[in-house]
């Protein structure tokens, strides 16, 4: 039998929950709760598309030029997306991870990025997807294995699923005051805007329409227990909703457009970030991980 694109898969469950995740990129390639798609998933046979449920790291989102600078040094980047002559999300998409942890309800994903041409440092990642009664939750780790600093951000692009149909009739729910203004040729950052009176103004549910979405929102309301939401309401009334912690202060937005005519607008990504577009080089939000030291972030997802 052929070996999937997206390599080994990592099947664990938790009652009528089922997730599977992925060796190349160690994403979520499905997740559902009693056979309703809660993420969009793709086909086991087909190569991941849109990023769909993969780690970003050691950066989120678009970096310009490829560039940045770090304790005074400039450091240049291969450009994964030439055609805006940006670098985007990160570097271990395709690579390969290790399961390191299989158990009946939970993985552990892990891989070391090494040093590498505009990245000289080196990161131990662990990600741990776990299953229960308050749904699935991602646990990122990462930690400074080099000799010495290294500039640090992340992010996971998993898209909440209307369940069936498109985006159009769903209802979406983001308590979020100010959106992140791009340009429209490279979609690197201009700028900020208060959502009030604009038509990306979802503090209260309302539907997604025709609209195209690909930004990121910042002024993340947040619970008594420090978590921002973001909810994703179906044609069946189903709620998909996405959570993430303190760690988290953006959520990038993202109506799925620019995918295979097929694909889009049929999951709507809904992706935790620590820095905002381009922060690997403005250094807004980049965490500095000292040897030895480690960064942890978390996010989790439900169907209400």
């Amino acid at each position: 039998m052929a070996i999937p694109p997206s390599g080994g898969q990592y099947e664990f469950s938790f009652e009528d929950q089922r997730a599977v995740i992925v060796e190349v990129g160690g994403g979520i390639r499905a997740y559902e709760w009693g056979g309703r798609p809660v993420l969009n998933p793709y086909d086991v046979d087909a190569m991941c598309d849109g990023a769909h449920g993969t780690p970003l790291i050691p950066w989120p989102n678009r970096l310009a030029d490829g560039t940045y600078t770090f304790d005074g040094e400039k450091y240049e980047v291969a450009l994964t997306e030439p055609s805006k002559h940006n670098a985007i999300h990160g570097f271990l998409r395709w690579r390969p991870w290790q399961a390191t942890e299989h158990e009946a309800s939970r993985v552990v994903m892990s891989t070391t990025l090494y040093p590498m041409k505009g990245y000289p440092f080196t990161l131990e990642v662990r990600v741990e997807y776990a299953l229960g009664a308050d749904g699935l939750t991602t646990t990122t780790t990462a930690r400074n294995i080099g000799a010495n600093p290294c500039p640090y951000a992340c992010g996971q692009h998993p898209y909440l699923s209307p369940g069936s149909g498109l985006l159009d009739s769903c209802t979406l729910e983001l308590r979020a005051t100010t959106r992140v203004t791009t340009d429209d040729e490279r979609q690197l950052p201009t700028g900020t805007e208060a959502v009030a009176g604009t038509a990306f103004d979802f503090r209260e549910p309302r539907a997604i329409g025709p609209l195209a979405i690909d930004y990121a929102f910042r002024g993340l309301e947040r619970d008594s227990n420090g978590r921002a939401w973001m909810r994703l309401t179906g044609n069946d009334s189903r709620t998909a909703s996405l959570w993430v912690d303190e760690s988290y202060p953006i959520l990038e937005v993202y109506t799925a457009d620019t995918l295979a005519p097929e694909r889009r607008r049929t999951g709507l990504g809904a992706e935790p970030m620590t820095c905002p577009p381009n922060g690997l080089q403005s250094g807004e939000g980049v965490i500095r991980l000292e040897p030895g030291q480690s960064a942890v972030t978390r996010w989790g997802v439900r169907l209400d």
